[in-house]
């Protein structure tokens, strides 16, 4: 299937100590070459996930930009508000809503200078707005959220809920009205957990891949393990079928890989991007000998950018 707007495929994040040697070379490990300027060779859009745990500095935003144009020109990113806004402070404790969100003035100053140093070197995507599942469909939780959508409406957002309770057709509607991009998701459909989605609610279509570790998404000693999820080439499949749908509906999409243990997340945006191109694509040299099932879909190129006789 044909499709003209754009589709970005990518991964959630690239600061994890676990893809050294996995996803990344020596090169990058011991920083000859950043991180964001390997990943831009590859990929066309990275989530920004520390966002969401510390407010970006604007000289480090600048930088990411400057890496990234010099290696890939058409590359974005998109990014996570900082949970001050999308989560209570005793997450782990108590539920979220709107009335245990507790942001302040210098929150929202600082995540804008940060969201800010990306925007202005016209390398923002989109801002994630991220909430947990305990985050459900109520009248106070609506208002919040409609009361943050105009905070930050100067950039292109989206909103991310994984309670079921969001997904009917008055939400749809409401994000349709106020220009805002519903994240469609795939997660442990556990309780009442958001079931896959088709959703475009605004120029910008986002997927998200969390993975589907059941056994580990609430109970594990480390966040980490929940991500533990290597997606199989059928379910991918299913996937690229829905990201057409998306994109024929959407003027850019936004595919995000989350399950980043052990490069995985790498793993899967790569077949993601065969599979809708029906062509072989340039992958890490690293990470194909880590995951030789590969081998078949890509195009392995080496730490200085040629191609290796691997391939």
């Amino acid at each position: 299937m044909e499709n003209t707007a754009p589709i970005r495929i990518g991964t959630a994040g690239w600061s994890y100590k676990d893809w050294d040697g996995v996803l990344y070379p020596p090169e990058v490990t011991r920083k000859k070459i950043h991180p964001v300027e390997f990943m831009a060779r590859f990929f066309d859009v990275i989530e920004i996930n520390t966002s969401f745990y510390g407010h970006i500095r604007p000289e480090l935003g600048r930088l990411w930009c400057r890496k990234v144009a010099a290696v890939n020109p058409n590359f974005l990113f998109t990014a996570k508000l900082h949970r001050s806004f999308t989560h209570s402070p005793l997450a782990v404790m108590e539920p979220t809503s709107a009335a245990s969100i507790r942001p302040n003035d210098e929150d929202e100053k600082l995540a804008r200078e940060g969201l800010d140093s990306l925007a202005s070197e016209g390398k923002l995507g989109a801002l994630l707005i991220q909430f947990p599942v305990s985050f459900k469909n109520t009248a106070l939780n609506r208002e919040y959220l409609e009361q943050l959508l105009r905070q930050f409406i100067e950039y292109p957002r989206v909103v991310e809920v994984r309670h079921e309770s969001w997904d009917n057709p008055e939400t749809i509607a409401e994000f349709m009205r106020q220009n805002v991009g519903f994240c469609n998701i795939d997660q442990p459909l556990l309780g009442r957990s958001l079931a896959p989605t088709e959703h475009v609610t605004s120029g910008i279509g986002y997927v998200r891949l969390h993975g589907r570790n059941y056994e580990q998404w609430f109970d594990s000693d480390s966040r980490d393990d929940r991500y533990n999820y290597l997606y199989k080439l059928a379910e991918m499949e299913k996937w690229k079928d829905k990201v057409e749908i998306i994109a024929h509906k959407a003027e850019t999409t936004f595919v995000v890989a989350n399950n980043h243990f052990q490069a995985k997340a790498a793993v899967n945006a790569l077949e993601l991007r065969h599979l809708l191109s029906g062509k072989k694509v340039p992958a890490p040299e690293t990470l194909v000998k880590h995951y030789p099932e590969l081998r078949e879909m890509v195009e392995i190129e080496d730490a200085g950018g040629g191609y290796s006789l691997l391939a």
